[in-house]
């Protein structure tokens, strides 16, 4: 058998509930099914496993990246923020690939050098072939774009723009974002995540017949700022979204916000769309693995929140889509998955021997061939304190029950089942499972 191709799609900020999930996988959520338009998604869904219950090993852009290149969790991983690059002496999984005669390609925003903030203007640097990429185009992420390149390009989206004429436009744009659920003048095609989309795709063209490959699609979206175009604006402006959990934000702001995220989703899918349209007249369709997923989530008002680093669960739940051959169909697994076993999961699939030091990576094969529905009895996640977030914390859980211990604030559980929103703090009435949990966090 030829050994499978790999298709990663990778957003930036996805929350794990805003997904199309089955009617059933909302209420245990504590939710009713989003009008949210993912098609292809729902096809990815349909012919794989869905992961429901999945977390980031840390809720922060260079954290999470990092955790996943390497297989391990955010105490180990020594990429404690945003402001630390990725160790080059550490072994990725992309390395492993390429050593095992993988063509390895990425494009869009890789963040495991994020602090250098230098990109390369064709979106390479020599890092991302000691990271283990053969091919790569590495663009900025939004902020870090507009802040790096604010006179003159330091990445190849910005010099995109600069090329195009539209660099102010966007400069303009983003200084005035904040909040604000406008729509940009960008045109559709130098909207960053179509821009991506297109990257991806040559780069296919240019990978040989007779080799196997991994592409990474990091797109951009859907992170704030909440930046959209004028066509997927109007696409939205009708739809009405639920009102976040414990929020005093203004009900048609909140919702204003809730419907340029739906849009930037539902651009995603569109772009999916395309690549599988791209791997389709490959005719490699039949022998792909993908996987879509995130680094992390975002609060979307929640206990009047945005943005992620928090460990409640709009910002540490992720999605998880597994598809390809060998793999189950329209199974859902509420496995306590963490980002970083895609390492594994990854080289398994591709009949790599997965990385010895990657201890914390458990591979997801038999849970996707329906040997296993189990793997870990706890997940745990954390983010320590840096320019990002102002306190430490930890948070573990068993699938039922969630603690969360930051210092400086009484320990947090919550009874997941009962109460999916984490609301209810009960880690008084319920000491010793508090103190099980606790133990977890200091492995």
């Amino acid at each position: 058998m030829r050994r499978p191709n790999i298709l990663f799609l990778f957003p930036d900020t996805h929350r794990g509930d805003w997904m199309p999930y089955a009617p059933s996988v909302m209420a245990e959520l504590g939710m009713e099914p989003l009008s949210i338009r993912m098609p292809h998604m729902e096809a990815l869904m349909q012919q794989g496993v869905t992961f429901t219950k999945a977390v980031t090993p840390s809720p922060l852009c260079a954290p999470a990246r990092a955790c996943l290149a390497a297989g391990l969790r955010y105490n180990q991983i020594g990429v404690t923020g945003n402001h630390v690059d990725y160790p080059l002496s550490r072994r990725t999984f992309y390395s492993c690939l390429k050593e095992s005669g993988y063509r390895v390609g990425g494009v869009g925003k890789f963040d495991l050098h994020k602090a250098t903030r230098w990109w390369g203007l064709d979106g390479w640097i020599e890092d991302l072939g000691t990271l283990g990429f053969t091919d790569g185009i590495d663009n900025a992420g939004k902020i870090d774009a507009v802040l790096s390149g604010a006179t003159e390009p330091k990445d190849p989206y910005m010099k995109y723009l600069y090329d195009q004429g539209l660099a102010d436009i966007h400069l303009k744009d983003m200084a005035e974002r904040g909040k604000k659920t406008h729509a940009t003048d960008l045109p559709d095609e130098a909207y960053c995540d179509n821009w991506v989309t297109r990257n991806g795709i040559q780069m296919l063209r240019g990978f040989p017949e007779d080799q196997p490959w991994l592409l990474m699609v990091n797109f951009v979206c859907p992170h704030e700022p909440f930046d959209i175009t004028h066509r997927m604006k109007a696409a939205w402006e009708n739809e009405s979204f639920p009102y976040p959990n414990q929020c005093s934000v203004e009900p048609a702001v909140a919702n204003s916000i809730r419907q340029n995220y739906a849009a930037m989703l539902e651009n995603i899918d569109r772009s999916i769309g395309l690549l599988l349209n791209e791997i389709r007249l490959r005719g490699e369709l039949d022998n792909t693995v993908i996987i879509y997923s995130s680094d992390h989530g975002d609060m979307l008002g929640d206990f009047d929140k945005f943005g992620k680093c928090k460990p409640e669960r709009g910002s540490v739940h992720i999605p998880l889509v597994i598809s390809g051959p060998g793999i189950g169909k329209g199974e859902y697994s509420e496995a306590l998955v963490e980002l970083q076993d895609l390492a594994s999961t990854i080289l398994d699939l591709a009949g790599v021997t997965p990385m010895a030091e990657a201890e914390d990576s458990l591979s997801l094969r038999p849970v996707l061939t329906g040997e296993a529905s189990a793997l870990r009895e706890v997940q745990v996640s954390g983010l320590d304190e840096g320019p990002q977030h102002p306190s430490a914390w930890r948070m573990a859980s068993d699938g039922e029950w969630k603690l969360i211990v930051e210092r400086d604030r009484p320990d947090r559980l919550y009874h997941l089942r009962d109460d999916p929103w984490e609301n209810d703090n009960v880690a008084e009435a319920h000491p010793d499972i508090a103190a099980r949990l606790k133990a977890e966090i200091r492995c």
